[in-house]
């Protein structure tokens, strides 16, 4: 195994042998709870259509190239239990990414769990978009337990797209106020639901979530669909706060709704339109989801409401030797047409589908009936086998509070650097290690798989 930087090369050998055990040595405690599996012999059925199987095969062929010159950490496991054993060409790593799930801070104690990821083309049509799913179970010290599974399966043929997610939770959820830290000239109570200064509120409580989307392709890359979300918690408490007068207390007061517990149900209808070549890390590409969220009274939610939500992200590969350097831009936004939203389902930080948004805050650190939030991020590979990359993020987020701030009138800063670390090169699927800050103090580490968008 030889590591080389970019653009580099290393001609000494000694070096480079060194340098590969030294690395080695290192990284084997962080992934000795790994456990990537599920190699299977790819095999082409006979294609009736001789040009289609001859294309399928020619792709293949060529992805198999590019994989054989990247390294990954079954490639590391392989190099330290099975020294000199020949990689198999014609073996395609597919399946599951299994670590474990570990984490420490003031809010949550101290985590331990296990986290996986999974990718699979369904059939042999060689347009099909990958399927990808995730599922994590962690505790805490504090008693914060936490469980999700989440999906997004193509079909062959990309005839339907499925998009969900379930989560079970007991947890506790970080509040900093309502809208966007802007200082607030009115009553007691204004001005603690500004809260311009970000002081930090948490709430204990039972959360379950449970979201179902099912697209049709019309054209090529063109999807229509629907589905239903459900958003229920129970036993809401606020165990630290000294005072009656929260943010939390004063909006739910404000829009009738009950302290202790809601629910949050609605139908979703969405038009979605991708093209981007992975779903885990998109090299190229574009994706569009924008849809309407109602909730309804009739289906158990505690108020009525409209939501139109929008989704905007674009990849740009700058070389073709490299794609993996990559510019990427990213847009989310939710906005309140009608109605009422429970405080702590408001859209804010972290608040898109996948819990990504925002690095450098917490969950729900800026949010408002209004929110729209933007990032772009730099991408590129730091060793030539592509083991190792790195990133650089900016973002920007904004949103309305009940003070007469306007949507876009002001805006609060993130960004940070991460490494990446290649776990499996067949579905791209990397680890993820960010450090990000903001404003207010506010920064932190995070860990995950894949990338953010």
């Amino acid at each position: 195994m030889k590591f080389k930087l970019l653009p580099r090369k290393v001609q000494y050998k000694q070096t480079t042998k060194r340098f590969s055990l030294l690395l080695n040595i290192l990284l084997l405690p962080i992934f000795i709870g790994v456990h990537d599996y599920a190699y299977s012999q790819v095999t082409i059925p006979v294609d009736t259509v001789k040009r289609d199987s001859l294309r399928s095969d020619s792709i293949r062929a060529k992805q198999a190239v590019i994989l054989s010159k990247q390294y990954d950490v079954g490639d590391l496991f392989s190099n330290i239990f099975h020294p000199g054993r020949k990689t198999d060409s014609l073996k395609k790593k597919s399946g599951i990414t299994i670590i474990p799930n570990i984490a420490s801070n003031p809010s949550i104690g101290s985590q331990i769990g296990i986290k996986a990821v999974a990718g699979k083309i369904l059939g042999n049509n060689p347009n099909t978009f990958m399927s990808v799913a995730a599922t994590s179970a962690s505790i805490t010290t504090k008693g914060i337990i936490y469980f999700y599974i989440n999906h997004n399966v193509y079909t062959p043929g990309n005839t339907w797209n499925l998009q969900g997610n379930l989560v079970a939770a007991k947890t506790v959820t970080p509040d900093y106020g309502l809208g966007i830290g802007q200082a607030s000239n009115g009553s007691e109570a204004d001005q603690v639901l500004a809260n311009p200064q970000r002081k930090g509120y948490a709430f204990h409580s039972q959360y379950y979530s449970f979201r179902e989307k099912v697209y049709k392709e019309v054209q090529k890359n063109l999807f229509v669909g629907a589905g239903v979300s459900f958003d229920i918690r129970r036993n809401i408490e606020n165990r630290l706060s000294t005072t009656d007068l929260t943010p939390y207390n004063i909006y739910s007061d404000r829009y009738g709704f009950n302290r202790n517990k809601y629910m949050s149900n609605g139908l979703l209808f969405n038009v979605q339109y991708t093209s981007r070549d992975n779903q885990n890390r998109a090299y190229k590409g574009i994706y569009v989801d924008a849809g309407f969220r109602v909730n309804q009274t009739w289906l158990g939610s505690s108020k009525s409401a409209a939501q139109f939500t929008t989704d905007f992200r674009k990849y740009f590969s700058l070389s073709k030797p490299n794609p993996e350097h990559v510019i990427a831009f990213w847009n989310w936004g939710s906005y309140l047409l009608s109605g009422a939203i429970p405080y702590l389902e408001l859209p804010g930080t972290a608040k898109d589908g996948g819990f990504r948004s925002g690095r450098g805050y917490t969950v729900g650190y800026f949010k408002g009936t209004k929110y729209n939030y933007s990032e772009v991020e730099y991408r590129f590979p730091i060793l030539k086998n592509k083991f190792i990359s790195g990133v650089t993020f900016f973002n920007l987020q904004t949103a309305n509070d009940e003070q007469e701030t306007k949507l876009f009138e002001k805006w609060q800063p993130g960004g940070g650097a991460g490494l990446r670390v290649l776990f499996n090169k067949s579905t791209r699927t990397n680890l993820c290690l960010d450090y990000a800050w903001g404003k207010y103090g506010a920064r932190g580490f995070f860990l995950g798989l894949n990338e953010a968008f």
